[in-house]
């Protein structure tokens, strides 16, 4: 079945409502035609027509630059509900709800951190398990966890995990309020409760980098990018087995859910409920613990890395300036305001695989990045490059403050394993001046640069839609993956 996709301009795309007879809404694509020629080659533009199917859907669904196949939505999708007539699902969340982003800046200049990267990346990869099923030296009751889920990163912080004023820069605080543990099953407790301060595997990593170039002078001044060769860190991680567990609950819930409330849905993968149902409130009060397990993971993860530093180079981390840039989510559902169509509305944003990014002025911002937009982090793979980037009004007008969130694959882990050889892999990387330390080759080959994007095309079409404007780009240093 060949899809008719309109074009608006050079970086937008649509599927018009008339293609199928239950689509709600348009599909909306953002992507150059090298990136949109990426889509056509799996089920990502299907399932981008199957979200504008959904009750309540506002404006049209939206696939950004980054966009690949998922489960549900397609990685890189983003649709806003009406809070009185919409639905919740977790297939527009994800099995890793909260997979998010962590940038660090630092005092440090690439010519003082070069010689001992990687005595520096080693010692992270000791501090921080890495790796899939690995534990935590951390171990929770599950009414301790309880605790821990509902306060967020307050309870990391009480706990010694990082420093007073770190949640003035995280999303949300570091605390979805609404988190409720009662709606989190027994499993999904005792999975949550050996892992915290864990990286995990696949395309998470804690990643050492210099900044390489300076688009945005004033912007990055204000989120503490001072120079270029200035050292930073990028933390890149989820909700491990925590998350995953309250994802495949939910999905067997929201399977009787649609047959109870008599919702159509064009596929089992976005099994849903009505927004104000118990299903729906069970369900959201369940994902906030999630997103708060993963907040609270990346904060002692961020706490060790921390350690790392202080014990290799002999200095405090305050004293190394390691401050937080801006912690970040990606797979969450969030109640927030938006115009749409002149009418302020309540919506419940889904965005799977891709970064809230809100333009300057908006209440939820820190103070003292309130006048330049959100930071946003846009991650790229362990050879390439990440970005920060701004959060703009245009945004807000047109992806509901949405931006992609990194490279996006194009390459299954199975292919890429075909492919590429992880000897190949380490000594390539060398001859970038990356260190790379793995939990495993197959690691090393199934998160190999040639499986995914190009980060550069999507960044630029992020910036030259004004979704997200483009602030620094960074290179890495020193690479440990899981």
């Amino acid at each position: 079945m060949d899809v008719p996709i309109k074009r608006i301009d050079d970086l937008t795309w649509e599927v018009p409502v008339e293609f199928n007879r239950y689509m709600r809404v348009p599909a909306r694509i953002y992507a150059d035609e090298t990136l949109l020629g990426g889509m056509k080659g799996d089920e990502t533009l299907y399932q981008a027509i199957n979200i504008t199917q959904l009750p309540g859907i506002q404006k049209y669904g939206i696939t950004l630059p980054d966009g690949h196949q998922g489960y549900g939505f397609p990685i890189g999708g983003v649709a806003g509900f009406d809070a009185d007539e919409g639905v919740i699902t977790p297939g527009g969340v994800g099995y890793d709800i909260n997979c998010g982003v962590r940038l660090m800046r630092t005092d440090l200049t690439y010519g003082e951190v070069k010689p001992v990267a990687r005595e520096l990346i080693e010692r992270m990869f000791q501090l921080v398990p890495c790796g899939v099923g690995v534990g935590s030296d951390i171990r929770l009751s599950v009414r301790e966890l309880a605790r821990a889920v509902s306060e967020g990163v307050d309870w990391a912080i009480g706990n010694g995990f990082g420093w007073d004023g770190d949640s003035a820069h995280l999303e949300e605080g570091g605390c979805m309020a609404e988190a409720n543990p009662e709606k989190v099953s027994p499993r999904a407790m005792k999975r949550g409760s050996t892992q915290l301060g864990t990286l995990g595997a696949g395309n998470h990593f804690l990643e050492i980098a210099r900044v390489r170039d300076v688009f945005d002078e004033g912007a990055a001044k204000a989120f503490g990018i001072t120079e270029r060769d200035q050292i930073v860190v990028w933390i890149h991680t989820g909700s491990r087995g925590f998350g995953h567990q309250v994802a495949s609950d939910y999905i067997r819930v929201m399977d009787r859910a649609v047959r109870d409330h008599g919702i159509r849905i064009p596929v089992r993968e976005l099994g849903c409920a009505p927004l104000g149902s118990r299903e729906a409130d069970d369900y959201y009060g369940a994902m906030c613990c999630a997103v708060n397990w993963a907040f609270l993971n990346r904060h002692i993860i961020m706490h060790r890395v921390r350690q790392a530093f202080e014990e290799v180079l002999g200095r405090s981390a305050d004293d190394m300036g390691m401050d937080l840039v801006y912690g970040m989510t990606h797979n969450t559902a969030k109640k927030e305001e938006h115009v749409v169509d002149g009418k302020r509305m309540d919506l419940m944003v889904h965005r799977k695989g891709a970064s809230r990014a809100f333009g300057p002025g908006r209440a939820d911002l820190p103070s003292d990045y309130k006048s330049v937009g959100q930071p946003v982090l846009l991650v790229g793979t362990m050879g390439t490059a990440s970005y920060l980037l701004k959060g703009t009004d245009r945004g807000e007008e047109i992806s509901f403050a949405s931006t992609a969130h990194g490279a996006g694959r194009v390459m299954s882990r199975t292919g890429a394993r075909r492919r590429f050889d992880a000897r190949s892999i380490v000594q390539q990387l060398k001859r970038k001046g990356i260190v790379v330390k793995a939990a495993s080759g197959r690691v090393l080959e199934e998160e190999s640069p040639g499986s995914y994007k190009d980060v550069h095309r999507v960044a630029d079409v992020s910036h030259r839609l004004g979704i997200g404007r483009k602030v620094m780009m960074s290179v890495p240093v020193a690479v440990a993956k899981g």
